[in-house]
């Protein structure tokens, strides 16, 4: 099962850093938005390939007429929160409102329901499992927020969670679609989105996607703009990991879809029987 997904925001959506924390500094920068987008439409329409798309609200309230384009062209979509904040940074409350923010924006410009969630930058951590009972409470059904490893906003190291599971919290169940990863070698190898895909060449890719009985693939459209401006306040390995690869990874990116069948989450969820799926049980302030 392999599943292809994009997460929709701008270049400047960078996370846990000063000049890019809030909307008034994205208004401040040049928006590339609209370009990155058509690209990876038109890619998806060449090959056939359906994807679900988890949308910044912000993104879709300034452009709506591109979030319209895509449910037209019957792409599923879902939230990627709404001003794209940590998790951690946030309380109960902010989340709440912040995620309401984003589904109602989506709803309101497609008609249809927003059923899915993922977290900026996977930052669901052990602190910030309170996340999942908010997510039940406001309705949505499909969680692609875990990340079962230690990385740079958090992660969920030990959570053991490497496919399709039901997680169980008080107030309900999710349906989590974790990160991906290939065990090899006594090591996790992440390679299915983001800097990982562009660090990684293809073969490796390749290699790890056929070994891969499940991948959750999350790209952006930053992954792709080479034309993108560079912030020069970022720390080296920052810049690194923020832009190393982007001149490839397009062409990257259409070898792969040429080269595996993806389906969007909607599909996949429809495709498993969550009956044989394993449960997790999650405390709403408690450890894994």
């Amino acid at each position: 099962m392999h599943i292809l997904t994009f997460d929709l925001e701008d270049w400047f959506h960078i996370l846990d850093h000063e000049s890019t924390k809030s909307e008034i500094e994205w208004l401040e920068f040049e928006q590339r938005f609209e370009k990155g987008l058509d690209v990876i439409l038109e890619l998806l329409a060449s090959l056939n390939q359906k994807a679900t798309f988890f949308c910044v609200g912000w993104v879709a309230r300034k452009y709506p007429h591109c979030i319209k384009q895509i449910a037209k062209s019957g792409f599923e979509l879902a939230s990627h929160s709404d001003m794209h904040q940590l998790i951690y940074g946030q309380n109960r409350s902010e989340f709440l409102d912040d995620v309401r923010r984003s589904i109602l924006t989506i709803e309101d410009i497609t008609g249809e329901k927003v059923r899915a969630y993922r977290a900026p930058g996977f930052s669901l951590t052990k602190q910030s499992l309170w996340m999942l009972e908010a997510l039940v409470d406001l309705g949505v059904e499909i969680d692609c927020s875990v990340f079962s490893s230690r990385r740079a906003h958090g992660g969920l190291p030990g959570a053991g969670i490497w496919g399709p599971t039901k997680i169980k919290v008080a107030n309900g169940l999710l349906r989590e679609f974790p990160v991906s990863a290939l065990r090899y070698a006594n090591v996790n190898m992440f390679f299915s989105g983001g800097g990982y895909f562009r660090l990684l060449p293809y073969f490796l890719i390749n290699f790890a996607m056929r070994r891969s009985d499940y991948v959750m693939t999350y790209f952006h459209p930053r992954d792709f703009d080479s034309g993108q401006p560079l912030l020069n306040d970022l720390g080296l390995l920052r810049k690194i990991r923020t832009y190393f690869g982007v001149r490839s990874a397009f062409p990257k990116l259409r070898r792969l879809l040429r080269d595996f069948n993806f389906i969007d989450l909607r599909t996949a969820d429809e495709l498993i029987d969550w009956s044989r799926q394993k449960t997790v049980s999650f405390g709403g302030e408690a450890g894994v």
